[in-house]
């Protein structure tokens, strides 16, 4: 699909907050090198925080729609920052196409938003959810779970794969969908839900009722 692969192996600090965990952030550059050479990745992409922002910034970027809600909205200025990065590696590497996990979908439709503004002649490539052999979502944040954190986690891909049931066979009521993910999640770990929300998609507009592309 591609003569040369270009991996970004990146940091950012500027899509965390003042509370978040930007200096305790998961990094292991060496197994991450090894995974990519096993991949066939041809240049990895590895800067470090003051070769990126060698000077503090006069211009960032302001992400001015689909940020106010899911993650974005508990994470104020997080896809400023996203949007910031991307457009300075955009610039610096120049690729044809860009892949972007689906288990932030959020960022996915923010980086498609950001690619069509801007007029970058990329093509985004969506890479579906990567999960362990349980459902659970590989995250790099995975490390932080407990060990009973750990054996509840796959109740989330549980309760996803209950509302894709459920509108399979022919629910389309948004706030049912919600319910019913909610009450699996309460029902099977002891998590606090930040939130659950049934969305168009790559708007991100809350629903009343599934019609068209739908994120849940």
């Amino acid at each position: 699909e591609n003569d040369i692969v270009v991996l970004s192996i990146f940091v950012n600090p500027l899509q965390f907050g003042p509370n978040e965990d930007f200096a305790r952030y998961p990094r292991d550059f060496e197994r991450d090198r090894r995974i990519a050479g096993q991949h066939g990745v041809d240049v990895l992409f590895h800067p470090e925080v003051d070769e990126m922002y060698p000077a503090p910034l006069s211009v960032q970027a302001v992400v001015k729609a689909r940020t106010d809600v899911l993650c974005g909205r508990s994470r104020p200025g997080h896809f400023d920052g996203v949007a910031t990065v991307l457009i300075k590696l955009f610039n610096i590497v120049m690729p044809d196409r860009a892949y972007f996990g689906m288990k932030d979908a959020q960022q996915v439709a923010v980086v498609a938003g950001l690619i069509r503004d801007f007029n970058f002649p990329i093509e985004l490539v969506p890479v579906p959810t990567v999960r362990e052999t349980d459902g659970l979502a590989k995250s790099s944040r995975n490390v932080y779970l407990s060990p009973q954190e750990r054996k509840e986690a796959p109740a989330l891909y549980e309760a996803l794969k209950a509302a894709a049931a459920a509108v399979d066979r022919g629910e389309r009521n948004a706030e049912a969908i919600r319910r019913l993910v909610r009450e699996h999640i309460e029902a099977h770990t002891h998590a606090e839900i930040d939130y659950v929300e049934v969305c168009s998609y790559p708007d991100l507009a809350p629903l009343s009722a599934l019609a068209g592309t739908v994120l849940i």
